[in-house]
């Protein structure tokens, strides 16, 4: 992919875990599309779909607060398992107001979707990312993993992708290095210490996040692997002051141990895109497994304020 898109265009690539018909079939079945469609929390409900050239797909999406959001897709193109174009937002008296086109293709046994939004105007499109950014639609494609995610392997997982606008290798380096990590990873804007600090395969660290006066937060990374550039896995749990595992301190039921997979893929010269992916690890109860779950919305909003500190600290440096 081009590191710059056209100035009309918004573009995203995602690698999906799983073969190319079930990426396919989750797009365009209409029983599977809806558990997935949408910002988090958000529910769809399909009205008529035609998967053809000139059919139309009308559907509407609910939100958390009740509010309706009637859409329509007209399609263009329809290759099986390859391609899609379609009119998004237009009706018999409207029309469309962005056009879509969707590619996927095999990449060794996984599926590489690249998505192409084409607006009117470069400032239709600017106008576009901030209306997405602020309804969190970035992460309809992370739910889209999550749900592949379940129904290939029964896994149950939390995804977050985001692309920067920094070299491989630096964002490698923020991500492993705990001069770098100590100043954007803590949630809301809070500070994190490292006491003890070992990033390597084997190696673990030991940390401190001041939550408010008088409570502090302390963790316990374990690293499994770290292939430079592109692969970061690390197990974590939250401790005492002893370094002695101990519960999520606002909320007991959260799993002991997570399993922590960030992935680095170069988009261009100076672009990267990083995919976070956690899971539970280790022996877990029903009762922690749902807490997990049910917490997609809050780890969105966490993970969004600390990326968000990491743009702001790669601009200054």
């Amino acid at each position: 992919m081009a590191a710059k898109n056209k100035s009309n265009e918004i573009e995203l690539t995602r690698i999906y875990d799983a073969p190319v018909k079930t990426v396919w079939d989750a797009w365009t079945d209409p029983k599977q599309v809806a558990q997935w469609w949408g910002p988090r929390g958000f529910t769809l409900t399909t009205h008529s779909k035609e998967l053809k050239v000139g059919g139309h797909w009308r559907y509407t999406m609910h939100g958390p607060d009740g509010t309706d959001y009637p859409n329509t897709a007209k399609y263009l193109e329809v290759e099986k398992y390859s391609r899609l174009v379609y009119d998004h937002g237009g009706s018999d008296d409207k029309p469309a107001l962005f056009r879509v086109t969707v590619l996927f293709s095999e990449l060794k046994g996984k599926t590489k979707m690249e998505l192409t939004m084409a607006l009117a105007t470069p400032e239709a499109a600017e106008e576009t990312r901030k209306f997405i950014k602020k309804a969190g639609g970035d992460a309809t494609w992370d739910r889209l993993a999550e749900y592949l995610a379940k129904e290939t392997g029964g896994k149950e997982q939390f995804v977050i992708n985001r692309t920067f606008d920094a070299p491989i290798e630096l964002m490698f380096d923020v991500w492993s290095q705990p001069n770098h990590l100590a100043k954007w990873l803590a949630p809301g804007g809070g500070k994190m210490e490292f006491l003890r600090a070992d990033i390597t395969p084997g190696g673990s660290s030991f940390y401190c996040m001041p939550m408010s006066p008088g409570v502090k937060m302390y963790g316990r990374t374990e690293y499994r692997e770290l292939s430079r550039p592109n692969r970061i896995v690390y197990a974590q749990q939250f401790c005492d002051e002893n370094e002695k595992v101990a519960r999520h301190p606002m909320s007991p039921t959260w799993p002991e141990t997570m399993l922590t997979t960030v992935q680095f893929a170069q988009e261009g010269a100076n672009r990267t895109r990083i995919t976070i992916t956690w899971e539970v690890h280790n022996a877990t109860t029903r009762e922690e497994l749902e807490t997990f779950i049910k917490a997609r919305g809050g780890l969105t909003q966490g993970w969004t304020g600390s990326l968000d500190q990491l743009d702001a600290y790669l601009a200054q440096s």
